[in-house]
């Protein structure tokens, strides 16, 4: 079965950083295009960075919010994705999920809590 299970949320205050990890099995993180979402309280679950399969070249796409801020990468032998996050922001505030979208298939993990605040 599929699994895509973050880590790394927490709490820090603002100019801080946090590094999110998800770590996938059933599933190649070097084969599909991969995304970090995430959801504030009473907001819609927005886009915060994508990166394209290796064979495509692994671009990498960022929300204009986090542009700057934040850096989305893959270790395609440790099957894991990441997300890198500086200079945060009480805006920043969100469950962090992980998304690997494929044609026939949407794959989330369980999400985690990043709290930006003094």
């Amino acid at each position: 079965q599929v699994r895509l299970v973050e880590s790394g949320g927490g709490s820090v205050q603002p100019g801080g950083s946090l590094g999110l990890s998800c770590a996938a099995s059933g599933i190649s993180m070097s084969l599909n295009v991969m995304n970090w979402y995430r959801q504030a309280p009473g907001k819609q679950r927005e886009l915060v960075a994508s990166i394209a399969s290796r064979p495509s070249g692994s671009g990498t796409n960022y929300a204009d919010s986090v542009k700057g801020r934040f850096t989305i990468s893959r270790d395609s032998t440790a099957n894991t994705l990441s997300l890198q996050m500086n200079d945060l922001k009480p805006e920043d505030t969100a469950v962090y999920y992980c998304n690997v979208r494929r044609q026939v298939a949407d794959y989330w993990g369980q999400g985690t809590q990043v709290t930006v605040s003094s």
